[in-house]
């Protein structure tokens, strides 16, 4: 079995309109994601080539893309795509581990954030 190392992108911020409300869409408001990259390692750690790993700046891009595009009801459905996407964008990654904090949810009460997470294995 080969070797593997973890990838993390932590605490990326968005502006996006998820939610069931109408009022969620309409007010919008910011979103935190953290993906979590299981990587096969390949020849990344000896060869030094940032085309043998997952380049971090095109996986926040997508990420970004995914965030900040259609609106989704559930924070869940957009976990699950951004895992996804990020599996096929980078055909390297083994397991993708997504997290998406919502700070503003509309519960009956205080509270710092509703989160979920969805791990997607290649």
């Amino acid at each position: 079995m080969s070797a593997t190392y973890t990838i993390t992108l932590k605490n990326c911020a968005f502006f996006a309109r998820h939610g069931v409300l109408d009022e969620e869409e309409f007010l919008g408001q910011r979103f935190f994601v953290d993906a979590e990259l299981e990587v096969e390692q390949g020849t990344a750690l000896v060869d030094d080539s940032i085309d043998d790993t997952v380049h971090y700046g095109i996986a926040f891009t997508e990420i970004e893309r995914i965030v900040t595009g259609r609106r989704r009801y559930l924070i869940e459905a957009l976990a699950l795509e951004v895992a996804k996407t990020l599996c096929v964008r980078f055909p390297q990654i083994r397991r993708a581990k997504v997290s998406v904090r919502k700070p503003n949810a509309p519960v009956p009460g205080v509270l710092d954030y509703v989160e979920v997470t969805v791990e997607h294995v290649a």
